[in-house]
């Protein structure tokens, strides 16, 4: 029988391991018996649930629903007695932000920064580069998503010490999802030469059209379990341009156990790529989110 002795205790935690502070809706579902439980707690302190079966009838379902991140389950088994300890890492919901706190020009990796200051051509930007054209990006998502790209792309390094980000030589569009760059002919060459370390693997390229005039020089895609950077690159004579993009392959629901993604079926939002490489690449792509 459920007894006041079985307690679940559960830390509802950020994907910086940081406590939310908001109410937030317990629900408990016995995976067997009838009982169902349904409790609000402080996120900003350890949540406990009383009351429970423990083990051999411990097995629960464990719903957990915040105010301004997803909602996520889970499947626990409740200790005979005392108290089961869980840890869940909840990711932001995108509708639910209200401002995105981006870092400024001068903060910039080195590299990143040379890269805008490369880059006075990018469509709807054209003439506008370095700070001007940083500045000058106030749609918030085309933003994120080239900060995230930033980010993978500087950590995503070959055998010989340079890395992605660096064979990139000028941004031409950018994208909420991806972003279109001229790239060193090197590139292809590193990025293909890698798939015998297990770097990156060949990936199809069916989705990724060439800029017109340019010829489909094959796609590449990191082996990263959640978030992986995917390469697609074009030619035309000596000129090369990568279509460059992170894709979550279906991991930010398996990773964070998100029940309800509003947002599937959609282009992968950068702020839930944010918090793929924050949550399981401790990559940061530098900015934050007020919600």
């Amino acid at each position: 029988m459920a007894s006041d002795n079985v307690t679940l205790r559960l830390e509802a935690l950020d994907v910086y391991k940081k406590r939310i502070p908001e109410k937030i809706e317990i629900m408990l579902r016995h995976r067997v018996l009838s009982q169902f439980k349904r409790v609000s707690r402080n996120g900003a302190n350890l949540m406990e649930v009383k009351g429970l079966f423990g083990d051999p009838q411990g097995a629960y379902q464990l719903d957990v629903d915040p105010p301004s991140y997803q909602f996520v389950s889970n499947f626990i088994n409740m200790k005979s007695s005392g108290i089961t300890s869980m840890s869940l890492t909840l990711p932001i919901d995108p509708e639910k932000v209200r401002k995105v706190n981006f870092p400024t020009f001068a903060s910039l990796d080195a590299v990143a920064s040379a890269l805008l200051s490369a880059s006075a051509d990018v469509l709807k930007f054209e003439g506008k580069k370095g700070k001007a054209l940083y500045d000058a990006i106030d749609d918030p998502i085309r933003k994120a998503g080239m900060l995230n790209i930033f980010a993978k792309c500087g950590a995503t390094g070959f055998g010989n010490g340079r890395s992605v980000l660096s064979h990139i030589l000028e941004l031409k569009e950018l994208r909420g999802d991806r972003f279109f760059a001229v790239v060193t002919k090197e590139l292809r060459s590193e990025t293909k030469n890698s798939i015998a370390n297990g770097l990156f693997h060949s990936a199809n390229q069916s989705l990724h059209d060439p800029p017109p005039g340019f010829t489909a020089q094959g796609s590449f895609k990191t082996a990263d379990h959640y978030g992986n950077l995917q390469l697609s690159f074009s030619a035309k004579e000596d000129e090369w341009r990568a279509d460059i993009d992170i894709d979550d392959a279906g991991g930010f629901e398996h990773f964070f156990q998100v029940l309800r993604n509003k947002l599937s079926g959609k282009p992968t939002h950068p702020y839930n790529i944010h918090e793929i490489l924050v949550g399981t690449q401790q990559l940061d792509p530098g900015y934050t989110f007020t919600v």
